[in-house]
């Protein structure tokens, strides 16, 4: 096949067969590292036909019917290494419907926060430090709540909790064998005291789930009614604390 040179010829070189053989041969470009395509939490993330979610009661002495609290999460990224689940909205129900303006404007502004996207657990420390001027009360266990609505983040908390949003400092084992130790030997003295003070409690108001002696005072540090006195000194049985240090 005859090829047309329509250009001046100004230099030329004779290629012989060994000289293609021994031709170096371009190294191939490097290929691109594949990169992850990780889905972020953003007001455009759409909303999927299901979702799952969680369902928590709510018994207050403040109000006469429970509180239902479901909250849904969005799975993002599902099936990969970097799959997530984050709240996406909540729903609180109740047959009171007294109270029906503010827990309908709550849902709302939570639900848009989750969407929102970023670092959400502050919610749940915003809403337990709200305090009901009227006084707080205890929940079975003997957990203080300063309000129904500190309650509602508690149960968020606990939420972020169980998808691992949130994460709990883990006590170490000599905290543990202390607490024990200081329970048994609280147990140990005043059996008698604590079987009588625990049924005139239980004839007194029936209904109460108590895990600690009874006459035991709230802890400070952990809002639980724990704190007893032992040597003089008030401890936990719950976390620990004590005012002796």
């Amino acid at each position: 096949m005859a090829i047309k040179i329509n250009k001046k010829i100004t230099g030329y070189n004779v290629v012989k067969p060994e000289d293609k053989a021994a031709a170096p041969v371009a190294p191939a470009a490097p290929k691109a590292a594949p990169t992850a395509e990780v889905i972020q939490m953003h007001e455009s993330v759409q909303r999927p036909e299901s979702l799952v979610g969680s369902t928590f009661k709510i018994k207050s002495p403040l109000f006469e019917h429970a509180l239902y609290v479901t909250i849904n999460d969005i799975i993002l990224n599902a099936g990969t290494p970097h799959e997530q689940r984050r709240p996406f909205e909540i729903f609180i129900n109740s047959k009171n419907m007294d109270h029906f303006q503010w827990i309908v404007a709550l849902t709302r502004i939570l639900s848009a926060v989750f969407r929102k996207g970023g670092d959400v657990t502050f919610i749940a420390e915003e809403m337990k430090a709200v305090f009901d001027p009227r006084g707080g009360y205890f929940k079975a266990g003997g957990v203080y709540m300063p309000s129904i609505v500190a309650e509602i983040g508690a149960v968020i908390e606990q939420h972020m909790k169980n998808i691992g949003l949130i994460h709990d400092p883990e006590m170490d084992e000599a905290t543990r064998k202390l607490i024990a130790e200081k329970r048994a030997a609280y147990e140990a003295v005043g059996s008698k005291k604590s079987a009588d003070a625990g049924a005139a409690a239980g004839e007194a108001g029936a209904g109460e789930a108590l895990t600690f002696p009874a006459g035991s005072m709230m802890c400070d540090k952990c809002n639980t009614k724990a704190l007893v006195l032992m040597d003089n000194c008030q401890t936990c049985l719950n976390c620990g604390y004590s005012k002796c240090g």
